[in-house]
């Protein structure tokens, strides 16, 4: 079930950050009693999903799972996107730590949102959106950028003063992301179009 260190499928997977065996006491989501039901946040888009898993599912919080494409799921029954505040209390609690988690094992791909970030408008950058991030912190790393693109997050606070813990920016922006359903700008936590 756990996604292998050496798979290289484009399959889009999900961290589990809540897990019930014997499902829900209230009983199972949309028709599904008493069967292992799981929440979990996608790894590339942030994405929340509660899972429905078959009875004989071998599967943890912390586990990895695939979610997309369908026909590449292992011991999933159905899922379904849902909002923040349909997460178990277990799994809004791991939340933050997944997110975490994920920033550091993925550290380039976080690096190189500072390298990319573009403008959204005339008058707001994509970097202006993270929390404590104004004009004058985002002119210092654009200007860092052009000189050398940033290859660590150490390198990041080093060069540019007054950057202090930018995985921590970015998870509390991440996390505002999820929480807040009607957020104008979204940099990281897409959401499907409801059915």
């Amino acid at each position: 079930m756990t996604d292998s260190e050496g798979d290289v499928s484009d399959a889009s997977r999900a961290v589990l950050l809540d897990f019930f065996p014997n499902g829900r006491s209230e009983g199972g989501p949309r028709g599904y009693e008493r069967q292992p039901l799981g929440y979990g946040l996608g790894t590339d888009s942030f994405r929340l999903f509660e899972i429905v898993f078959e009875e004989a599912a071998d599967v943890g919080i912390g586990d990895a799972v695939v979610v997309e494409p369908e026909d590449e799921r292992e011991g999933i029954v159905d899922l379904w996107e849902i909002d923040h505040e349909d997460l178990s209390g277990g799994a809004k609690s791991e939340l933050e730590y997944a997110i975490r988690e994920l920033i550091e094992s993925e550290e380039d791909r976080f690096v190189d949102f500072f390298n990319d970030a573009q403008p959204i408008t005339l008058r707001l950058h994509q970097l202006n959106l993270l929390p404590g991030i104004g004009e004058k912190l985002r002119n210092s790393i654009i200007d860092e950028r052009k000189r050398k693109p940033f290859e660590s997050f150490e390198e990041l606070e080093q060069r540019v003063g007054g950057l202090h813990d930018p995985q921590d920016i970015l998870a509390e922006r991440i996390m505002e992301e999820l929480q807040e359903a009607d957020l104008k700008y979204r940099l990281f936590a897409r959401r499907e179009a409801a059915e």
